[in-house]
């Protein structure tokens, strides 16, 4: 390959091909030649901060190279992760990520697979078990908002593996409906005829609807979100002393927290709740090759809003 490799760069005029430096390890570092790699929501926010930059925070590959002072990993390992939003994304041959939050791919799925699972996972696992606390003897009923998105499907998942929440997803489509009952889903209501008397709610559209959320949810309830609305007022959540959490999946990474390996942790334990058959993963669609048309493409489905589960862009099968 040289001193340069093949990247996908989103500059003002859109994506593009271009050839960039292979990047050096630094000392817990993992070098990894990505197979393939997932596209989010926060691909088209980044994208529209401006500037030139490899975007893409989810991927799976091969351990090509390792830092000085790596112990998780070993060059030939197969990982999966979601990366750090302050460093180059995974949108190129060669990605470096920190090992204490990638995670083994599950040895199940295939890279394309697996590269849908790591941010929607890691999200959902932080609103279940950091954010609401909840643990395998938890109780009560969990109002999964965007039931059928790529994070709501997994809150779906863990919820039902690990908890004995009563889960509700919310949908408005017969397709989205379908999706989340067959991920677990104890029932599935229209996002408008949302039920009264919830412990928690997930929530990756919050605007105009806290009112809403403080007449639903019981006394002493529970709200994570995970999106940014402008002037959001929690006072009509005092009376009932509901809590509101966010949830930002890349909070650890950002600041290098003293608990940044429970990133690591969790990715192995999806990764054998993969393989042992009660978490699935997300992927319904499957674009190759690597490369900013491809790209392209895959940013549009996103943007669209009208996904269900997650679109993978990865090599061609062989």
């Amino acid at each position: 390959m040289g001193t340069n490799m093949p990247a996908v760069i989103s500059t003002s005029r859109g994506l593009e091909d271009v050839e960039l430096p292979v990047p050096a390890p630094g000392p817990r570092d993992l070098q990894v030649r990505v197979r393939a790699v997932s596209v989010n929501p926060v691909d088209h926010k980044v994208r529209r901060g401006g500037g030139d930059k490899v975007l893409g925070w989810d991927a799976a590959g091969e351990v090509v190279a390792v830092g000085s002072e790596v112990s998780l990993f070993a060059p030939g390992d197969e990982v999966y992760y979601a990366g750090s939003i302050d460093r180059p994304g995974a949108n190129s041959r060669l990605h470096l990520v920190d090992e204490r939050i990638v995670g083994r791919k599950p040895r199940s799925l295939d890279f394309a697979a697996a590269a849908a699972l790591p941010l929607t996972t890691i999200t959902a696992w932080e609103t279940l078990f950091d954010r609401f606390r909840l643990d395998a003897g938890s109780t009560g009923t969990l109002l999964v908002l965007g039931a059928a998105g790529g994070v709501g499907s997994m809150v779906i998942q863990l919820a039902r593996a690990l908890t004995g929440l009563t889960v509700i997803g919310s949908a408005s489509r017969d397709e989205s409906r379908k999706w989340a009952l067959d991920l677990g889903a104890h029932d599935v209501v229209d996002h408008h005829d949302l039920p009264e008397g919830v412990d928690y709610i997930f929530s990756p559209s919050t605007a105009g609807r806290i009112e809403r959320f403080a007449e639903i949810l019981r006394p002493g309830g529970a709200i994570t979100a995970i999106d940014e609305p402008e002037g959001l007022d929690l006072l009509p959540l005092k009376a009932k002393s509901i809590s509101f959490h966010w949830e930002l999946m890349f909070t650890r990474s950002l600041f290098q927290t003293p608990d940044m390996i429970v990133q690591h942790d969790l990715l192995d334990r999806v990764a054998d709740l993969v393989d042992a058959g009660a978490i699935r993963s997300t992927l319904t669609t499957r674009l190759s090759p690597i490369d900013a048309a491809t790209l392209t493409r895959a940013h549009e489905m996103v943007e669209g809003g009208h996904m269900v589960g997650k679109v993978v862009v990865a090599e061609p099968l062989e």
